[in-house]
């Protein structure tokens, strides 16, 4: 066997370190894992990064140890947020993507094979996974997005209208409740109108909880300071926060655009949020009120 020049040798080393380290994360996500199906796909996907790893050892001549903090981090961030998104995270690993496959092709051309294999072999795997946050995805972007432009508007016009905290909390949460019932039930109807009966109570659910935390997230300034201007400014940046994570997670569980996406639901809810602090305040001035 050739020697090898000390970058590639170098980069070698990064790559056994990633596939072993990958391999002992969809190993242990594949022992906990109910699904037979995703079990299946998980075990596979292992097997792969154990010979790939096996294939850079071969070259380096030597073991390399996993980062047992990366599967810690991508185990947990599997089982919380899910498989998909945990996994692709994974995938996009900051060690990962320093990995230069064309620069280690120049001596190894079995680096081509293993590079395509991450790119094209591995996203079809992931891609057949079956999970309910990925399955009820647009459940969830609904009930977020109305809940954001729609409760957030109505804050910001009663902030003006009624400069009293507690009476824009009140009528906030009530609001926020009417709504995320309105949504479920909305959204159980429309999938069983489309003939989706399987799937149209967990659609109502997913709608209506994400409809109720994005409210929960906007009302609680307003339960814990006086200002209602500061609480409303206050809101808004938790809306902001809170469609930051969204769509961060939409676009590497569904391989999005994360800026368009997120400078979608940024502008719709400033837009909407402007025209209710501007009405808010033609009602104050056109009725006179005073609380």
């Amino acid at each position: 066997m050739k020697s090898l020049t000390p970058l590639v040798r170098n980069q070698i080393i990064k790559a056994q370190r990633a596939e072993i380290t990958e391999y002992y994360t969809y190993k242990k996500l594949a022992q906990k894992a109910k699904n037979k199906s995703n079990r299946k796909i998980l075990s596979k996907i292992a097997d792969d990064e154990k010979r790939h790893y096996e294939i850079w050892k071969k070259y380096s001549g030597r073991e390399v140890s996993p980062s047992r903090w990366d599967i810690s981090k991508y185990f947990w961030l599997a089982r919380i947020f899910g498989l998909t998104f945990g996994l692709k995270l994974m995938e996009r690993g900051e060690e990962r993507a320093q990995i230069n496959y064309k620069q280690i092709g120049k001596e190894i051309p079995e680096a081509i094979q293993i590079s395509k294999e991450e790119n094209d072999h591995e996203k079809e795997l992931i891609a057949l996974i079956d999970e309910d946050q990925l399955k009820y995805i647009g459940s969830i972007v609904l009930g977020l997005n109305d809940a954001l432009v729609e409760i957030l508007g109505t804050l910001a016009g009663l902030t003006f209208a009624l400069q009293n905290n507690r009476l824009v909390a009140l009528t906030g949460v009530i609001a926020g409740i009417a709504g995320a019932l309105s949504m479920a039930s909305s959204e159980y109807l429309s999938n069983k109108s489309e003939g989706k009966e399987d799937g149209a109570v967990k659609s109502a659910i997913f709608t209506g909880i994400a409809y109720v935390f994005a409210v929960i997230f906007l009302v609680v300034p307003y339960f814990m300071l006086d200002s209602p201007f500061l609480s409303l400014a206050w809101a808004v940046l938790d809306s902001v926060f809170v469609v930051f994570i969204f769509s961060y997670y939409i676009s590497v569980a569904n391989d999005q655009s994360f800026k368009k996406r997120f400078l979608e639901m940024i502008v719709l809810s400033t837009v909407v949020g402007l025209i209710s602090f501007g009405l808010g305040y033609l009602a104050r001035v056109i009725f006179g009120i005073e609380v």
